[in-house]
């Protein structure tokens, strides 16, 4: 009995041990921030139903939360938002404007504005789930960190690559094309660009798709 409990005890620890290293508050804050990224998932679904209501909302979103950064920058917090910055913004970004934000909105109101129907959907849905699942995957079960990949992980990278390839497909209903866009997202997502991979993810992946689109 005790040497099974012992056992039991042990193949407990071991399978705990990845998760005993991760900071409360480091976790909270990157699933508030990639919750953020889901919901702008959300915008080729509102812009189906209703486009230029989208558009302006997107508009209006950025910049009204530039302007509240700006305030939370000279002492004057805007309940709710400026906690939820606070709580979201990483260590690098403290006492600073945290921009994620900015480049989120601007990534998925660009690809809505710059690339076709179903292009623009792919891309946000990229930028949205893609990026998304790479960094919470990448983040938290992240194991295997070649040199070359700058500190980002393969449990990452296919993380992004499944959840594109699966959301591209939905989308487009062409494997060539789910396909194309799943490994354009994956090679972006894994470059160093921080908080610019919100602006430069959604672009690359709609070109991509809009021009191969043609080409089938």
């Amino acid at each position: 009995m005790y040497k099974g409990m012992s056992d039991l005890t042990l193949r407990t620890m071991t399978i705990s041990v990845p998760l005993t290293g991760l900071d409360a508050g480091e976790f909270k804050s990157e699933i508030l921030r990639k919750s953020i990224h889901f919901l702008i998932g959300l915008s080729p679904v509102l812009a189906a139903f209703n486009y230029p209501a989208t558009v302006v909302l997107l508009v209006a979103g950025t910049l009204g939360y530039v302007k509240m950064e700006s305030l939370r920058l000279v002492g004057i917090r805007i309940p709710v938002v400026s906690g939820l910055t606070d709580t979201a913004s990483r260590p690098r970004d403290r006492g600073r404007f945290v921009l994620g934000p900015v480049t989120l909105g601007l990534g998925a109101l660009l690809a809505l504005v710059m690339y076709p129907s179903p292009a623009a959907s792919i891309a946000i849905y990229a930028l949205a789930f893609g990026d998304g699942f790479a960094s919470l995957i990448g983040r938290f079960l992240g194991r295997v960190r070649p040199a070359f990949m700058r500190g980002k992980s393969l449990e990452g990278s296919l993380a992004c690559f499944t959840a594109v390839l699966i959301a591209a497909y939905g989308v487009s209903r062409d494997y060539r094309i789910a396909l194309t866009a799943a490994f354009t997202a994956t090679v972006t997502e894994a470059l160093p660009l921080e908080d610019y991979d919100n602006l430069v993810l959604p672009l690359v992946v709609g070109l991509v798709v809009s021009v191969v689109s043609n080409f089938l």
